[in-house]
């Protein structure tokens, strides 16, 4: 008999200074059947995204401090979770900017609660079909699992620690693109930069690779690491 294993609830992260607005999505995105963590501005956010990994980031534009757009700049290469940004300005350019920095979608203020839950559902169905769509990568002679986090090498299984797999999970889904060594180190219980460093050392032996001259997986300097596939 098949036991049936309920799938988590997606993870959100709502960045906003209004209190009000806060408050009133996290009870009612929570009662739409997801999981709220709220933030009042980019300083609190980023906090947040180094305690949980978030499948969607609901952004604000204007904030005290560093704006919306500057938070997502910044995360452009080491946050894979979508963004849908708000705005009380309707100026094309703002949501012109956003886009061109990443934002996945877009919703002026005000807006009705419902409208945002049905946007949130499209961006995580075309999230996961995306996901669906590449469930694995591969480099050199080895493949990389993400659902599994199984590495192997033809069909021999390469053994990886739980670190090991989480970093190159980041890697493998953002193949090509460099992910900063904070934003590894946040995916391990020893969050520092030079915990990662060892990791990525184990890593290359793990698939051969000489730390002088790696070809998979190579260091960016002043930007992290990355995997390239092929």
């Amino acid at each position: 008999m098949n036991q049936y294993t309920p799938q988590p609830k997606p993870h959100i992260l709502i960045v906003d200074d209004d209190d009000r607005l806060r408050s009133l999505l996290k009870k009612f995105l929570g009662e739409q059947g997801f999981i709220v963590t709220p933030a009042a501005d980019s300083r609190e956010a980023r906090r947040k995204l180094g305690w949980f990994v978030f499948d969607l980031i609901v952004l604000d534009v204007m904030m005290p401090g560093e704006s919306g757009l500057s938070l997502l700049e910044s995360l452009r290469n080491v946050q894979p979770a979508p963004v849908l940004m708000l705005s009380a300005m309707g100026e094309s350019d703002d949501r012109i900017r956003g886009f061109e920095t990443g934002a996945e979608d877009y919703l002026a203020k005000p807006f009705e609660p419902k409208e945002l839950v049905l946007r949130i559902r499209a961006i995580l169905r075309r999230a996961a079909a995306q996901t669906a769509r590449a469930k694995s990568v591969a480099f050199g002679e080895y493949r990389f699992d993400f659902v599994t986090g199984q590495l192997k090498r033809g069909q021999e299984n390469i053994s990886l620690t739980s670190s090991e797999a989480a970093i190159l999970k980041r890697l493998a889904e953002n193949a090509g693109k460099p992910i900063a060594r904070d934003a590894l180190s946040m995916l391990m219980s020893a969050s520092s930069e030079r915990a990662v460093d060892v990791q990525i050392t184990r890593l290359r032996k793990k698939i051969g690779e000489s730390a002088g001259r790696p070809v998979y997986l190579q260091t960016v300097r002043g930007a992290g690491y990355v995997l390239y596939a092929g």
